[in-house]
């Protein structure tokens, strides 16, 4: 049978070792890699439908993985107003003015990407915005994604007038005389807003999600561990799949929330391994805290306003009881984990469930997510019980300062925020890094992760000083965070990360070998090629 897919003049680049194989030339059918050899020997395989695309001496590597992404419910929040480019509240006004001009009469005003950092010392509430939410609905995400800032028409609206409780740790933020000051914290809270806004149509998220995965192929991701199955979710994916427009291999990770009963948690293991050719359901994401930002975080210390003392599950042990029964099924479990609290005591159930059963093949790859500030001890865990440390490095770089003057150092305080998103020391203590974005929580594009990872400087200016510089990976501990450390975090080592014969046929081709790319420059390097499942998702104009 002919290859459907045939790379000639290529330089093929080993994920393991960061050098080149003895080929220049790779076959793929059915999904898979079939062949590697010299040009005259894998050309000769080619059939009459077999695509041979000549990179002329471009760099191919294993596909590149998003380890952490919301590709769907992105697509949807990133639907207005972009203010992650804002670097002070008049950028946030002057965004959002102009937007509010362009509304029609009571249309809804949409934002996401806020920065807290462009507030200064001063509170995060609707007012400092000034003016420009006084008389529309109003709902502006923050940039974690957790929080949100509703103006009073839009509470107004959601029947929000003073301080409630909720089943998980989320906030109505409210002045000292108990009136909203439009902050809204963590899922419970925001979904008051969520509920009585207008949803864009079926039809426009699934345009929008089509348009998002395109951009996310042309950046060089063959794949994502996408962390949320909310709503359609799934449905949607294979609508995406049947229509041609799925442009990733997306492993999803429903989430399991507090409160979930043993039903829940019997729904959500019924769901695995359901999907199609390039999307399945694998895990379950839970929350252990919210973020350092938002005082919502679990420290094993309040900080330095006195929050960030509290779990995400009123109740931790109900948490554990959660990880322990998804550990007796088989399915691995990823953990939101922020606070050096929320990380120890997600290590402490995954230990706990692991003892539960005793060592056996096949038994579930457990991870944490984020692991923004944990102390050595913790650090050391994670490869004795065999847990991935999924990371965003962009996070660091993009929403903290070296000095510490930033919100998150200043919360935590200098002992805390000196060991901010320990990458280099979970590596160099045996763990699994896994990279990603978070996306939308910063910008998809994996080069510039694995920039960040490199240097640990804000890209909007890289002459500001590193951020923890002794916690830059190498080049290739980067490109292995994006192609063997997702591949093992799914336990599909066997079938993807790499450029061998069986293996799948995911690949990305730059115009130049990243490993030797400068750290600077790497964001800019030119993606030519990205396949997923042997077919081209897209292909540069040059090539």
């Amino acid at each position: 049978m002919h290859p459907d897919l045939v790379l000639l003049s290529a330089r093929l680049l080993d994920p393991l070792t960061g050098g080149p194989l003895p080929h220049t030339a790779l076959a793929a059918g059915g999904g898979r890699i079939t062949a590697l050899g010299d040009d005259r020997e894998v050309r000769a395989l080619a059939g009459p439908a077999t695509a041979v695309i000549d990179v002329r001496g471009a760099v191919v590597t294993p596909g590149l993985v998003d380890g952490h992404t919301h590709p769907l419910s992105g697509a949807e929040r990133t639907m207005g107003v972009d203010l992650s480019g804002c670097a002070d509240l008049a950028a946030v006004r002057e965004a959002l003015a102009r937007e509010s001009r362009a509304l029609a009469p009571g249309a809804w005003l949409r934002g996401w990407g806020l920065d807290p950092n462009v507030f200064g010392d001063r509170p995060v509430t609707a007012a400092a915005l000034g003016p420009v939410l006084a008389d529309v609905p109003a709902a502006i995400d923050l940039f974690d994604a957790h929080s949100m800032l509703a103006s009073p028409r839009a509470l107004d609206l959601a029947g929000i007038d003073g301080p409630r409780d909720f089943a998980q740790s989320s906030q109505i933020v409210c002045d000292d005389e108990g009136r909203p000051t439009g902050l809204l914290l963590e899922d419970a809270a925001c979904e008051l807003v969520e509920a009585v806004m207008p949803r864009p149509t079926a039809a426009e998220i699934r345009a929008r999600a089509a348009a998002v995965l395109r951009g996310m192929a042309a950046a060089g991701l063959t794949g994502g561990h996408a962390m949320d199955a909310n709503g359609d979710s799934l449905s949607l994916y294979a609508a995406l799949e049947e229509a041609g427009d799925l442009a990733l291999r997306v492993r999803v990770a429903p989430w399991c929330q507090p409160g979930a009963d043993a039903g829940a948690i019997a729904g959500l293991v019924r769901t695995q391994g359901t999907g199609g050719d390039l999307w399945r359901v694998a895990g379950v994401k839970l929350f252990m805290d919210g973020t350092i930002d938002n005082g919502t975080a679990w420290l094993e210390r309040p900080d330095c306003h006195g929050e960030s003392a509290h779990a995400f599950w009123p109740d931790p042990d109900a948490y554990t009881r959660a990880v322990a029964e998804l550990h007796r099924e088989g399915v691995p479990t990823a953990t939101h984990a922020i606070g050096d609290a929320a990380v120890r005591h997600a290590l402490d159930s995954i230990e706990k469930a692991q003892a539960g059963t005793g060592e056996r093949a096949g038994s579930p790859r457990h991870r944490i997510e984020h692991i923004e500030t944990v102390p050595d001890d913790t650090v050391r865990r994670f490869a004795r019980l065999g847990v991935a440390a999924s990371m965003q490095p962009t996070h660091c770089c993009e929403f903290t300062r070296a000095d510490h003057t930033d919100n998150w150092s200043r919360r935590l305080g200098e002992e805390r925020a000196a060991r901010a998103f320990r990458c280099r020391d979970l590596w160099d203590a045996g763990a699994t890094v896994v990279l990603g974005s978070d996306w939308p929580i910063a910008p998809y594009q994996p080069l510039a992760v694995m920039a960040g990872a490199r240097h640990r400087r804000p890209s909007r200016d890289l002459t500001q000083p590193p951020h923890g510089p002794e916690q830059a990976l190498t080049p290739l501990q980067a490109l292995q965070g994006y192609t063997l450390s997702p591949a093992w975090a799914a336990a599909e080592e066997d079938r993807a990360g790499r450029l061998a014969p069986g293996h799948r046929a995911d690949l990305t081709v730059f115009a130049e070998n990243p490993l030797t790319v400068p750290d600077e420059d790497l964001a800019e390097l030119p993606v030519l090629l990205t396949v997923v499942n042997a077919r081209p998702t897209h292909r540069a104009p040059s090539l």
